[in-house]
């Protein structure tokens, strides 16, 4: 699966959709194996744009994560409405769940929450072992960061 960040400007693009499309049919491509990553702030910002926006590319097979997720104020009411299939915890959070017990109940929490919503949840930040056995703990579907695997090439020259 490729994951692609879109940004404010994009969501609220009414072509980006179409084009979207048209690319898809002109590459061939299999939607199952795309996930667009919008943030928090970005969903929240013009939520009816970005629900219209995620349907009509879910609709194609497309599926979407929320990156940056509880930061925001009003996080949770806003999770409810987002038709999105995957949950990325912020790495605010994540980073310090190794010393800070606050740091660790906001991060099961929104685990628990997400997969009450039946999302798929993934961590931010997850820079070292002590972590990852953390989020496994927790029950974190997935972890990124450093402890998992340092940023590589993906095509060798």
């Amino acid at each position: 699966m490729v994951n692609i960040n879109l940004s404010g400007a994009s969501i609220n693009c009414l072509e980006l959709c179409d084009f979207i499309k048209a690319k898809i049919t002109e590459y061939n491509i299999d939607t199952t194996s795309i996930c667009f990553e919008i943030t928090e702030t970005v969903a929240v910002r013009n939520l009816r744009a970005a629900t219209d926006f995620i349907n009509e590319c879910k609709e194609i097979g497309i599926q979407f994560a929320i990156d940056d997720f509880g930061t925001g104020a009003n996080f949770f009411s806003y999770l409810k409405n987002i038709p999105v299939d995957y949950l990325k915890i912020d790495g605010s959070f994540v980073k310090n769940i190794e010393q800070d017990e606050v740091d660790r109940a906001m991060t099961e929490t929104i685990n628990r929450i997400g997969h009450l919503l039946g999302k798929i949840t993934i961590a931010e930040f997850a820079e070292n072992q002590p972590i990852i056995d953390i989020l496994n703990e927790i029950g974190v579907d997935f972890a990124q960061g450093f402890g998992v695997c340092k940023p590589m090439p993906l095509i060798k020259t």
